[in-house]
């Protein structure tokens, strides 16, 4: 080792004890910043600051600055924010003040460390949201709190203007831990630094410390060393000759480290004899790759609005669009949160409820390569990381187009103080030649009718970036009544290293057949190994109100009968209604072709059908892990497609309220009770307020395609309304007329 590589990493070894010595008890006393605001502007002038960009190039949540009473954030000043509806989310001065309450709670007084892995607000019951309206006083403002005092997690309420904290069931006794906080996940890219062990085995392997980046990673639950501690995994990679740092793993090395003192437990290193993937044709940035107009597939499209949005934002956080009005706002946890969701009914002049509450509840991603490196990357993005948390800055006119308005969310680091996570959601109108409805009369007819109406959606995006992976969630509404949530997959695989450079290399054994490889050879020494991925959707359904049920409409084959037509067979729509939650667990079968509807039976359309909405599914996978597997324990909330049980504020999160290291006996699939056993109370869900749960899931065996980062891979499911309207919802709709719309100057194009 040369004079520089060696104070290098004399240097990179002192600074990582320092930030791990201070992270390991920053928590145990109030900042001392009479401001409240934490500024990691200038990374100097915080060592936590300091561990959070200490290798680790990553963009961390925009802070408020201090000293400035207007902060430069690009949308409005989030300190002049006032709460104006009962589920706006906790402004800035309300999360300041939360902070200040717990400063002063014995429970956080004691010297015992202590951090916040959730602050949000405590939502009001839902009958006193659903009756407020606007003008009336707000219902008391409260905050829900997760935090870890110690080795205990307790969960409290913290009652903003009496400053009263309540504790419900602290501490915790459910297996399992929060979701991790954002200064945690940063320190432990330093932890192994500071391991004495772990630097001789990367300088044994020649390669320079400041090359290296070590990326946590949740270690799932298989018992053994996940056991009465709360622990986390860290692999590495080299960082030389490429940004993506992701294809050059140092396969096998493994670090298991102590979340809570921040030290190392074991390494494993199986890996020596597998070479790290080299760095060539690995950037993906636009600006290191050869790209010139002449080289240029596409010219650019802009959609315009010479007479501005059709939408608008009121108070922050109310969407109205077209016949659509909604409640928007950003959660650490879910990413974005859609509630109060009604339409208005054309026919009828009233706005009807659809939708009282709907968000990703849990993202299931298992890896299927069961060898000591990869078995435990099993993981929950949402309970584990925070789905919200992990969301990026949108890029306008990339990631949203140029007509697009931007959502900040405002979320507590884990001492409490508010940070800015800038243009994290956005919402604009999207037209994409898609067609509302149309008819042309033929000719043979004498009526020459051509009608055609466009199709124009409002969208509301987020895009999370959950380690290498990055999630596009859309919520997509359409003017004839109906809700599109689509799922978009992106960003870079995460890869397993090889001896091997090209198939022809894969051993075979007597009988022919290759070596399993647990995935696909991408490149030289590089895997892409095949894993899943499932987004469970929560949707609380309220279709003209809370007392809903569950129908599944099978079609059936009916045979005719001797001489009744010369057709021998027919399909007809058998109905039946779920009673039990029981029977609304859904698979998804290709040979039991069904409609799901959610109808209020209360309220019927003209001719008597109840009005509804339904659940339509389109492409997805299923689980085909062992239910008895470790993980798919965890997983249970997969092993259906769709559940329906009885509205319960309590239960939103498929995965558990603690994720984290959990041994899945707090699930939705454990919730769901069991009718067949006596001892346990049947839970009707006919004409009951029901939350239905829909997960979308993909199959990913990995491609060249998708090397060195993926195209977007999409699917989605429905929310259509049936027999909700008397008619055709949008059969006034306008067509475009010629003076409606603007004509741009076109540049001449030069073979």
């Amino acid at each position: 080792m040369d004079q520089k590589s060696f104070l290098r990493l004399i240097f990179l070894i002192v600074t990582a004890g320092f930030i791990l010595s201070f992270t390991s008890t920053y928590f145990s006393h109030a900042p001392s910043s009479t401001t409240g605001i934490l500024d990691c502007t200038d990374s100097s002038s915080s060592p936590l600051c300091a561990s959070r960009n200490f290798l680790f190039n990553k963009q961390q949540p925009r802070p408020i600055p201090k000293h400035d009473p207007k902060p430069k954030t690009k949308n409005h000043d989030h300190f002049s924010d006032t709460p104006n509806h009962p589920l706006d989310p906790l402004t800035v001065v309300e999360i300041n003040k939360v902070r200040s309450i717990l400063n002063t709670h014995a429970l956080f007084t004691s010297g015992t460390p202590h951090a916040l892995h959730t602050v949000v607000l405590e939502e009001p019951d839902k009958n006193l949201v659903r009756h407020w309206e606007k003008g009336n006083p707000l219902p008391p403002r409260k905050a829900s709190v997760i935090a870890r005092v110690g080795p205990d997690t307790h969960v409290l309420t913290v009652d903003i203007s009496t400053g009263r904290v309540d504790s419900e069931n602290s501490p915790v006794s459910v297996s399992g831990y929060p979701m991790m906080t954002i200064e945690e996940m940063n320190a432990m890219t330093v932890v192994p630094f500071a391991n004495a062990d772990f630097n001789r085995t990367i300088i044994s392997r020649g390669i320079n410390l400041t090359d290296v980046i070590c990326f946590p990673i949740s270690s799932g639950w298989f018992g053994n060393k996940e056991e009465n501690a709360r622990v986390i995994k860290s692999q590495c990679f080299l960082t030389q000759g490429t940004p993506n740092f992701y294809m050059r793993p140092i396969e096998g090395l493994t670090i298991l480290v102590d979340l809570d003192t921040k030290q190392v437990i074991e390494i494993s290193d199986t890996g020596r004899a597998i070479p790290i993937p080299g760095s060539t044709n690995t950037d993906y940035r636009f600006e290191k790759l050869v790209t010139t107009d002449k080289t240029r597939l596409l010219n650019p499209i802009s959609i315009e609005q010479p007479r501005g949005p059709s939408f608008v934002i009121e108070d922050n956080h109310l969407v109205k669009w077209a016949n659509w009005e909604f409640h928007l706002k950003p959660d650490p946890r879910a990413g974005v949160v859609i509630s109060r969701v009604r339409v208005h009914d054309p026919d009828t002049q009233e706005t009807r409820e659809v939708m009282y509450k709907g968000f990703v509840s849990e993202l299931f991603v298992p890896y299927m390569d069961p060898s000591d490196a990869w078995y435990f990357k099993t993981y929950m993005d949402a309970g584990e990381y925070g789905f919200g948390l992990q969301a990026m800055p949108l890029v306008p006119l990339n990631d949203c187009p140029r007509n697009a308005a931007y959502m900040d969310g405002v979320f507590a680091a884990a001492d409490g103080t508010p940070f800015v996570r800038e243009n994290m959601v956005c919402i604009f109108e999207s037209y994409a030649g898609d067609i509302g409805w149309r008819h042309s009369e033929s000719p043979i007819t004498g009526i020459p009718i051509r009608e055609v109406r466009p199709k124009v959606t409002l969208v509301v995006r987020m895009a999370a970036s959950v380690g290498n992976y990055d999630y596009i969630i859309d919520y997509e509404f359409q003017t004839d009544g109906l809700i599109k949530a689509k799922v978009g997959l992106s960003g870079i695989l995460m890869v397993k290293g090889t001896t091997y450079q090209n198939k022809n290399q894969v051993e075979k054994d007597r009988e022919g057949n290759e070596e399993e490889l647990h995935g696909t050879l991408l490149s030289e020494n590089v895997i892409g190994v095949i894993h899943d991925h499932y987004v469970t959707f929560y949707l609380d359904l309220d279709v003209d109100g809370p007392d809903n049920s569950f129908v599944k409409v099978n079609l059936k084959r009916q045979e005719t009968e001797p001489g009744e037509s010369p057709r021998k067979s027919y399909l007809k729509a058998v109905r039946n209604i779920a009673k039990t939650e029981k029977d609304g667990q859904i698979k998804l079968s290709l040979y039991d072709p069904s409609e799901f509807h959610v109808i209020n039976s209360g309220k019927t359309t003209r001719v008597g059908n109840p009005t509804g909405y339904k659940v339509v599914p389109r492409t997805t996978a299923a689980s085909l892990l062992d239910h008895d597997d470790p993980p798919q324990k965890r997983g249970a909330f997969t092993n259906n497609q769709i559940w329906v049980t009885p509205y319960n504020k309590s239960e939103q999160w498929a995965g558990g309220l603690f994720t984290y290291q959990s041994h899945g006996d707090d699930t939705l699939a454990v919730w769901d009770r069991d009718i067949e056993n006596k001892d346990i109370v049947v839970w009707y869900i006919e004409n009951k307020d029901i939350v239905v749960w829909y997960t979308l899931g993909f199959h990913h065996i990995p491609c060249q395609e998708d090397f060195p980062i993926m195209p977007t891979v999409s699917s989605s499911f429905d929310l259509k309304p049936v027999n909700f309207f008397e008619r055709n919802p949008i059969l006034r709709a306008a067509p475009n007329f010629e003076h409606d719309l603007p004509v741009c100057g076109v540049q001449s194009v030069s073979a």
